[in-house]
């Protein structure tokens, strides 16, 4: 998780945001991270870059059994499992709440350096 701070000279609503996993140089990147053993890694690279990253893979399984639950009856299901499904679905609203949000934000201008 990405670490925040303030400088001590600057006022207390001045901040920064630390996240050494976004920084990268063009095609050189400062870490390389290896999230598991796959057993076809060129595979699961040609996946990632020409389908979709793991997010987006995910998040079109959650849409897809957002419609499916939409259509079922979930009346019949005991407390746990109506429960299980009730935290997806807060999930799934959750992110959907978060990409409206994150797409009607106005975009920063460029800053200027003259």
């Amino acid at each position: 998780m990405a670490q925040s701070f303030n400088l001590a000279l600057a006022p207390s609503q001045l901040t920064q945001t630390i996240n050494p996993w976004s920084w990268s140089f063009g095609d050189i990147s400062l870490f390389t991270v290896n999230l598991g053993q796959s057993s076809e890694p060129a595979f699961e690279a040609r996946v990632l870059e020409q389908v979709g990253t793991y997010g987006r893979q995910i998040g079109r399984i959650g849409e897809a059994l957002a419609v499916i639950l939409k259509t079922l009856d979930l009346s019949a299901l005991d407390a746990k499992d109506a429960a299980v499904i009730e935290a997806l679905q807060t999930q799934l609203k959750q992110v959907a709440d978060l990409k409206t949000s994150h797409s009607t934000r106005p975009s920063r201008a460029p800053l200027s350096l003259v």
